[in-house]
């Protein structure tokens, strides 16, 4: 039985769809699709590299900062492939295994980016509590096995979810909702129960964006408790302030992953369309958002990334 399951594993296609309701159009929707894709890799990109090149940027802060983005280029590049080649060449069909890793890739990394959302409101709070040893307590071998732990945690904890879809049998229906492979999606297409991997996806959420949003709710808590107990309102303002990227970083993950929760369960009978762009959204925005916020409202940013262009003006 499994050596058969194996091999019709081996033959199944997955079939990805569109934006609902506007094939026709979608020659026309791949220049926004592109433009938010060049934005965030390339935005990104700037942010990873202007953090690498000064000196001045190697502080924990930028180094989360840096960890951010490259999980926000991660995601881009993993879904990149599949929309576009949807919406340049209709190309819709994916074999059964390249949608297993790209399940992995997504997953993996919006897992990362909860983490190390985690990560820097940790930074933040020891940056308000305890500014004399905040360099002391956040050293670089320490945010480096941050960086490392959040990202093994990431990937042992979805590779179970493969692992185990890999292991049952399926149907002749293998069309999917979205535009690229996502676990809500690949468990609707086996022909067995299926509970176990409902259960371990739930668990995983729980897990990973459930606990780390609890926990930076916690870290604004102490944030505020420890702002409050600053005597001068000028200095209370300054320790704020350092946090407002953060925050918005923050909001511009978590409450579109709220709202296609949200949908996913009371809005069960709305539009494909809908459900297609509260997807497309979470997925999307934040990695063209987060750049120009931190580009925005952090001033060693924007220096170190006109650094990277003068310095190549110079090189030319």
């Amino acid at each position: 039985m499994g050596a058969e399951n194996n091999k019709s594993l081996d033959l199944l296609s997955v079939f990805l769809t569109g934006i609902p309701g506007l094939e026709v159009q979608h020659g026309w929707l791949s220049i926004p699709f592109f433009t938010m894709y060049v934005v965030a890799i390339v935005g990104n990109s700037l942010i990873m590299a202007a953090v690498q090149a000064d000196p001045a940027l190697h502080e924990p802060m930028y180094l989360f900062l840096s960890m951010l983005a490259v999980t926000e280029v991660g995601v881009s590049v993993s879904t990149l492939p599949t929309v576009m080649g949807i919406l340049w060449f209709d190309a819709r069909r994916i074999d059964f295994d390249g949608c297993l890793v790209q399940m992995v890739f997504i997953h993996s990394f919006s897992c990362m980016e909860s983490g190390v959302l985690l990560a820097m409101s940790y930074d933040r709070f020891v940056a308000i509590y305890n500014p004399l040893r905040y360099t002391a307590i956040l050293t670089l071998p320490r945010i480096m096995g941050m960086g490392l732990g959040i990202t093994l945690k990431s990937v042992i904890l979805m590779a179970p979810l493969a692992i185990l879809l890999k292991q049952l049998p399926y149907c002749h229906t293998n069309v999917l909702s979205h535009s690229y492979c996502l676990h809500s999606d690949l468990i609707q297409l086996p022909c067995a129960d299926t509970k176990l991997n409902s259960i371990l996806g739930l668990a995983i959420v729980l897990a990973t964006f459930g606990l780390d949003s609890l926990l930076i709710v916690v870290s604004y808590i102490l944030i505020l408790y420890t702002v409050l107990g600053i005597a001068s309102g000028e200095g209370r303002w300054k320790a704020l302030n350092t946090c407002v990227s953060h925050i918005c970083a923050v909001l511009v993950y978590y409450v579109p992953m709220i709202g296609v929760s949200v949908m996913h369960r009371a809005a069960k009978h709305a539009s494909p369309l809908v459900h297609t762009l509260m997807s497309s959204i979470y997925l999307f925005v934040p990695p063209v958002l987060n750049p120009i916020i931190y580009s925005v409202k952090t001033k060693p940013i924007r220096q170190g990334i006109a650094t990277l262009f003068s310095c190549r003006r110079e090189l030319l």
